[in-house]
């Protein structure tokens, strides 16, 4: 993988990651959907600015992402898009105080070293 092609998965992976961030706030903003008030939720996602910049951030990420498979092979490519995962889950313990339990850092160890065998000698 090239500077510019890593450049690019960077740039999909951290503006999706933010979108994830995004939603979240939005999400908590709205508070809980149940039958009575799911219409209105729906609706109230638009007046949201939190929900729409996330949507904006993973509209962006697409692209990003979209572009970066003119480049480079899928087989690298999707499962390089993992790293979302290790974001999400450090947002979650940053921003939201989350926890991190020990089999759940050994799974984002494991995902880690699943992308750098993937990309390694790319």
């Amino acid at each position: 993988m090239t500077y510019k092609e890593l450049c690019l998965l960077l740039f999909s992976v951290l503006t999706s990651t933010m979108g994830q961030l995004l939603l979240k706030l939005g999400a908590t903003k709205l508070g809980k959907v149940n039958a009575d008030n799911a219409v209105s939720h729906i609706l109230n996602i638009v007046m949201t600015p939190e929900l729409l910049a996330g949507l904006s951030c993973y509209g962006l990420g697409s692209i990003a992402y979209i572009l970066l498979l003119t480049r480079v092979q899928l087989s690298i490519a999707g499962p390089s898009a993992a790293l979302i995962y290790i974001f999400s889950v450090l947002i979650g313990y940053f921003f939201f105080q989350e926890s991190i339990p020990v089999y759940r850092a050994c799974g984002l160890g494991f995902i880690i070293c699943g992308v750098i065998l993937v990309v390694w000698k790319a």
